[in-house]
């Protein structure tokens, strides 16, 4: 549990629902939340170690995106589908900024029995459904450790930092 809320500020991770994999592969509820954050713990069939947490106005669409990655569609496809569903109603984007808060790691770079993680990667990435460079002000070019906007014009659309220093996780 404390691995799956680590990516969080200190302050959000007491009261973040996490979600968590089953012996069986599942994707199950194993705490539920007090606060408007839903992290995702490890997948331990993973080829890396990486945990994630999101603002709950991103569920429907990380729900879907989880279920279609499960299918076995391609990035593009997934993609295609989540279009279609916003088009349709489906579900609903964000009306206001949210943010995922995630970290990767070299499976190997983790201490089963302290939990600490290091080498992890840190990449934050602040939702703006329709968002675009003109919209922002910022640059569809990734931006090394800086800033810059993914997807423009996309109901996904989103900014993306992704810090330079590798850090050392402690839950």
């Amino acid at each position: 549990m404390a691995a799956a809320v680590s990516p969080l500020p200190e302050p959000l991770r007491k009261g973040a629902a996490v979600l968590g994999f089953a012996s069986d592969g599942k994707l199950t509820r194993l705490r539920r939340g007090t606060n408007d954050m839903v992290c995702v713990a490890d997948d331990p069939s993973g080829k890396t170690f990486h945990v994630a947490c999101y603002h709950k106005s991103l569920d429907p669409f990380m729900a879907r995106g989880r279920e279609l990655k499960r299918l076995g569609r391609s990035r593009e496809a997934i993609d295609t589908v989540r279009l279609a569903d916003v088009r349709r109603g489906r579900y609903a984007m964000p009306s206001k900024p949210a943010t995922l808060y995630q970290y990767f790691a070299p499976r190997d770079s983790v201490d089963a029995a302290t939990g600490a993680i290091s080498g992890a990667s840190y990449l934050y990435v602040v939702y703006i459904p329709w968002a675009t460079e003109k919209s922002t002000g910022l640059t569809a070019n990734p931006l090394d450790g800086g800033p810059w906007i993914m997807a423009p014009g996309k109901p996904w659309s989103h900014i993306m930092i992704a810090p330079q220093k590798k850090a050392r996780v402690t839950p």
